[in-house]
This record gives C-alpha cells, sequence and structure tokens, in this order.
C-alpha cells in the first residue's frame, strides 16, 4: 500500500505594511523620533521573542504566533498612548498649524487672471509638471530600495555618474548586477532599453485619484470625501505603508482622523506627500488654499510631519504654477506654511542651506551631508526625502534635467523624490517642448494605470483636465 503523501506546507499571505509584529518595530523607531520613551516596550517586545521591523520590505517571512502578535497589538496601543515632548512644536489640527504662521497668509507672485474654462498658459505648464512627474518617477523606479552606494555603483558602470540618463543594464558587468539587483517589479518597464510609455505607479496614481477627487467634489471636498472615493475606486492592494492602514482602518469602521493613528507608524512618512501636487497645480498663485486641500487630503492617513511635507510641496506647487516664480521663491513659499520648529521645517532650512553653501560643488557632497544628519530615519521617513527633494531642486537651480537627476541620485525614495522634483521642476520650466526629448519621447504621451477612466491617458488631455479644476471656484 502506497503510503499517503504528506500534505503541503500552508503558503503564507504575509500581507505587506498591515502586520502587527512589523508594524510594532516601527512604532519603536517613530516613539524615538518622537521624543517618547520606547525602551520599556522595546524591552518586552525582544524579550518575548520579537524582532526588528524589516529594513526594507513590508512584512517578516513567517507570520508570529498568536501569542506574540497579540504583544505586538497591546504595545502599539500602549505606545499610543504616551505624549511626545514635540506636541508644541509640532501641532496637528489646521487651526493650529495655520497660527504658527504669520500673521497674514502665504502668498505668491500674482498668476494669469482667472478666466471661464481652462486657461491656456496654465495648461501648457501644467503638462510640462505631468510629464515631469512621470520623468522622475521612471527614472527612479529601477533602484528603488536600493542603498546609496548600490545606486552610485550601477550608475557609475554604465557611464552614467554623475546621473544624466535613464538607468540601463547594459554594460553593466554581470557581477554588478548580481550584487545590486534592480527593483523587481520595475526594472521590465523601467530600464531605457525597456521603456514604452509610463507604466503604472502609486506616484501618478495618487494624482489622478486627486483630480478624480476635484472634479467629483471640487475644491470643498472633505477628508470622508476621500475616504470615500478610495474605498470606491482604489483597490486595496494598490495601496503602501499608512495608506494602507488607513484603508484597513476605514474597513473597520473608523472615521478621520483616527484613520491615520490607530496602529500606524507610518503616519509620518511620504505618502501624504506624493498627493499633493494636485493641490498646488488647481491653485496657482494661493499656496495657503493649496495647503488647506493638502491637509484635507492627508488627514486621512497622517500626521505632524507626514503632513507638513504634503502642505510644504502643495504650497510650492501653487507658486510655480504662476509662471511668475523661480524654484527659489517657490520653495520658499513651501517653507512659510511649515510649523517652523518642526522637525521638518528644520530640515527644509538645512537643505536649503547645505544646497546653497554647495552650489559649486558636486551634488553628491550635498546628499552625504544629508545621509550623516537624517540617515537614522527610515528610507521612506517625510523628513529626509523632503530634504533631499529641497536640496536637489535648489542645487539645480531650475534645470529640469539636474533637478530630477539630483533627487534620485540621493537615494531613500527614488521614484517618489524624482516625481515630485521632476512636477515642480517642469512648472518652472514652463512647457514640454522645453523637457529635454530624451526625457519625453519614451514616455509616448501615454500612462497606464487602473484609476478608472484614466488608462492611456495622454499629458497633454490630464493638463486640460487638471486646469478645468483650477479654473472652478
Amino acid at each position: 500500500m502506497t503510503p499517503p503523501r504528506p500534505l503541503p506546507a500552508p503558503e503564507h499571505v504575509r500581507l505587506t505594511w498591515a502586520q502587527p509584529e512589523d508594524l510594532i518595530g516601527h512604532e519603536l523607531r517613530q516613539a524615538a523620533e518622537d521624543g517618547r520613551d520606547p525602551e520599556p516596550a522595546r524591552r518586552a517586545w525582544l524579550a518575548a521573542g520579537g524582532h526588528p521591523a524589516p529594513a526594507r520590505a513590508g512584512a517578516s517571512p513567517v507570520p508570529a504566533p498568536p501569542e506574540l502578535r497579540a504583544l505586538a497589538s497591546r504595545l502599539l496601543d500602549e505606545l499610543a498612548q504616551l505624549p511626545s515632548p514635540l506636541s508644541p512644536d509640532e501641532p496637528s489640527t489646521w487651526q493650529s498649524i495655520r497660527a504658527t504662521w504669520p500673521t497674514a497668509a502665504p502668498t505668491a507672485p500674482e498668476s494669469e487672471p482667472p478666466a471661464p474654462g481652462p486657461a491656456p498658459h496654465l495648461a501648457t505648464r501644467l503638462e510640462a509638471a505631468w510629464v515631469g512627474r512621470a520623468v522622475g518617477c521612471l527614472l527612479g523606479k529601477p533602484v528603488e530600495k536600493l542603498p546609496l552606494h548600490a545606486i552610485r555603483t550601477l550608475a557609475r558602470a554604465a557611464g552614467n555618474w554623475p546621473i544624466r540618463d535613464w538607468f540601463t543594464a547594459r554594460g553593466v558587468p554581470p557581477e554588478v548586477l548580481a550584487a545590486h539587483p534592480w527593483n523587481r517589479r520595475s526594472a521590465p518597464t523601467s530600464l531605457a532599453e525597456n521603456i514604452d510609455g509610463m507604466p503604472e505607479d502609486d506616484d501618478l496614481n495618487y494624482p489622478l485619484l486627486g483630480l478624480l477627487l476635484l472634479q467629483r467634489h471640487g475644491k470643498g471636498f472633505t477628508t470622508a470625501d476621500v475616504a470615500r472615493l478610495w474605498l470606491d475606486e482604489l483597490p486595496a492592494g494598490r495601496t503602501f505603508t499608512a495608506e494602507r492602514i488607513a484603508y484597513r482602518n476605514l474597513l473597520l469602521g473608523l472615521e478621520p482622523p483616527a484613520t491615520a493613528t490607530h496602529r500606524n507608524p507610518f503616519r509620518e512618512w511620504i505618502g501624504a506627500l506624493i498627493r499633493a501636487d494636485v493641490h498646488g497645480w488647481t491653485n496657482p498663485g494661493d499656496p495657503a488654499a493649496a495647503a488647506a486641500q493638502a491637509y484635507r487630503d492627508s488627514a486621512l492617513t497622517h500626521t505632524h510631519n507626514g503632513v507638513y511635507a504634503a502642505l510644504f510641496v502643495a504650497a510650492a506647487t501653487a507658486t510655480a504654477a504662476t509662471g511668475h516664480a523661480d524654484v527659489h521663491t517657490a520653495l520658499r513659499a513651501g517653507l512659510d506654511v511649515l510649523p517652523p520648529r518642526s522637525r521638518l521645517a528644520e530640515a527644509v532650512r538645512f537643505a536649503l542651506a547645505t544646497a546653497h553653501e554647495l552650489r559649486h560643488a558636486d551634488f553628491d557632497l550635498v546628499v552625504d551631508r544629508l545621509h550623516a544628519r537624517y540617515g537614522h530615519y527610515h528610507w521612506v521617513h517625510a523628513v529626509p526625502n523632503t530634504a533631499l527633494i529641497t536640496a536637489a531642486l535648489t542645487h539645480a537651480d531650475g534645470d529640469f534635467t539636474h533637478s530630477v537627476c539630483n533627487a534620485v541620485s540621493g537615494g531613500w525614495d527614488t521614484d517618489s523624490n524624482g516625481a515630485t522634483a521632476g512636477a515642480l521642476a517642469g512648472l518652472i520650466t514652463g512647457s514640454p517642448q522645453d523637457i529635454p526629448d530624451r526625457w519625453s519621447a519614451p514616455l509616448k504621451n501615454r500612462l497606464a494605470t487602473t484609476v478608472p477612466g484614466f488608462d492611456g491617458i495622454g499629458f497633454d488631455t490630464l493638463a486640460h483636465l487638471t486646469a478645468q479644476e483650477a479654473a472652478r471656484s
């Protein structure tokens, strides 16, 4: 008689950015960053056999046993009850953030007068912004999650350092590729030899969702409107970090702003920043209004410095969208909406000063200083990434190619940083025709996405749709 075959070992889904045993390590890190004492919780976690958070992945390989998962959940709740000594300098509500601004609301250089329907000149600038966002995102995709030294090694091996063109595997020795493999999901569509239009990416999906939000609800949308739109149009599997946690919290029945705080150690990461461009694009000349929109959007998923990063980008973008501001004026407008004693404001000021001091030096010297000062943060945290975006744009002094290449060459969240820097640099450039053809031509004016109604859309069409929302009162 043939003995029965043993049953196969069960497969684990290991949903990323959601398991309590993985979240607790990130919350311990977050607590140390915002001045709470994580040590009692850390000792309890490690003594029970818990592990640190995965350094770059979203989930550990196997589920924790039930008792360890229960401990992680309890510690997450206990840590959330600890007050932060930074709270007086890092307010959370819109009213308390506004109270840190100068008496007069921030303003930008005067824009073209509003007119019914889309404004032609604004639409041209917005097309450059959409193209710039796609270029920067696509440039950063193959090296996302790689450490800084790996990015430099790959670029040098291809004769592309300092970076001035797309990443490529052509001519790169096999041993270098083996030591520093490209991002496995992105390389098939983002290396120079593979690009055929703009592939889907969350750094483009979120601006599309923002545009859809404005089309449905106008500029007076609420945070609840953002939540309902996501539940209707955004598959949960297309979300990451804070966005995934907020999505889970919505399904648990929580309401904003609790969706941003309940067991969400990613609440100060970069997700709200990558959603902010559309709020600046649709409020040219009014950085305060752009920041207000960005706040209502980001409050679904983020708090404190995660929110401030979105305000910074929205205000800088609104200022650049006028067509009358250089990149330095735009960045100062972004700084003006930040609580001045916050960690993000300090990081932006440091980035501005460092990039200005080393403006005649290679940008990698600026990057090294940023990594020395902010390298203790997670690579997706808003503080180091916003600092890098600021430094990249400042050092480039308005040049499109230098802006996106600086942002990607600095590591951390390469595709998000490239996208945000590219969008702002595109606005400053003013026209898609002024973006070098080697960047724009491979995109073929075509964007892939799962956001309903937008798959295959052209950047010119997106620009006109965005200009229409800017013209709406």
